[in-house]
């Protein structure tokens, strides 16, 4: 009940009522504006997520692009060759290594007639 004065009591109480109540929903209205702000900045979050994955996407594709063209443009039998050379793996290079080990082993031929 509100303090006695020269207004009515009834409207006194209903103002001090409604000034509770909206005091009351201050808290409510807050948090509500929090989760909405909340809300918000999660979409944003999940909307830039999406975009940095096609992005990427995109840059994967130009880079296994980039890679096929690279091997579609190679001559192979240039490119054996020089594997083969830089590697030092080739048939022939083994076998005129395993005749020269197999040359060092054999003993000195002696001159006919002595």
């Amino acid at each position: 009940m509100a303090y006695p004065t020269s207004v009515n009591n009834q409207i006194t109480d209903a103002v001090t009522q409604s000034n509770v109540k909206v005091i009351a929903e201050a808290p409510a209205f807050g948090m509500a504006s929090m989760f909405q702000s909340l809300a918000h900045s999660t979409g944003i979050l999940y909307e830039n997520a999406v975009a940095a994955q096609q992005q990427q996407n995109t840059l994967a594709q130009a880079g296994t692009n980039q890679g096929v063209m690279q091997v579609y443009s190679l001559d192979t039998t240039a490119a054996a060759g020089a594997s083969e050379k830089v590697a030092q793996t080739g048939v022939s290079d083994n076998l005129s290594s395993l005749l020269t080990v197999l040359n060092a082993f054999r003993p000195p031929s002696t001159p006919s007639g002595l």
